[in-house]
């Protein structure tokens, strides 16, 4: 990455919902295709098929709050991606790649939504808005879309524009990681009532997976809020 990434929230966002954390690592030797859950995220998957919930319900209440606005309503398939992975858990948690790994078991422990780009696709510097009007992107290969009015979204730069490329729902196929990427840009989505303490911590936690298990010879994080 020729800076470090940046995280702008929106004036929009006043007060904001949402305490993100911004993650990053770059020289990363290519992202194959993972064929076995690595040994960090097969400990969480054992602990919670034991019984062991690694987040507490009232953290799950939290993240829907954060993200209830509008038209929007986090239920059903627009639930948060951290749900939709604690249920995952039980069998058949989906196995991506290096990167996607990490921070897939990042929001299984914590419980928090978490979206991870391409940086050469997404570019280091991206905001954070809520979707508008008529705005959508396709989520996966099958050409699915997904509604994005009043979402939290992550926004990359298109031609002067922002434009959404993720959220804490589904992420664009336009920024996924792909066998070829080298560098990658991540965004942990927290309620803004709660303490620092555990999104520093999950932050730092991921950092850490995408230098030990994916390789990176940078990495970084950084909290965000508006004030």
């Amino acid at each position: 990455m020729n800076h470090s990434p940046a995280l702008l929230i929106d004036s929009s966002l006043d007060p904001s919902p949402v305490r993100a954390a911004l993650v990053w690592g770059s020289g990363i030797l290519g992202c194959p295709a993972t064929k076995m859950a690595p040994v960090f995220l097969q400990d969480l998957l054992d602990r919670i098929q034991e019984g062991n919930h690694v987040a507490s319900a009232e953290r799950k209440t939290a993240v829907r709050h954060m993200l209830r606005h509008g038209s929007f309503k986090p239920a059903g398939r627009s639930k948060p991606a951290s749900e939709y992975l604690l249920a995952a858990a039980a069998d058949g948690f989906p196995l991506v790649n290096g990167p996607v790994d990490a921070n897939n078991a990042v929001s299984l422990q914590w419980g928090y939504p978490a979206s991870i780009f391409d940086a050469t696709l997404s570019g280091s510097d991206l905001m954070l808005r809520r979707g508008l009007p008529g705005e959508r992107y396709v989520f996966n290969p099958s050409g699915q879309t997904i509604e994005l009015e009043d979402l939290l979204c992550v926004c990359r730069r298109v031609d002067g524009a922002w434009v959404p490329c993720g959220n804490p729902v589904k992420d664009s196929m336009a920024t996924k990681i792909s066998p070829e990427t080298t560098q990658v840009v991540a965004v942990i989505f927290a309620p803004a009532e709660e303490s620092q303490r555990d999104l520093r911590d999950a932050a730092g936690r991921f950092a850490s997976l995408l230098a030990t298990h994916c390789g990176a010879t940078q990495t970084g994080f950084e909290l965000v809020e508006r004030l």
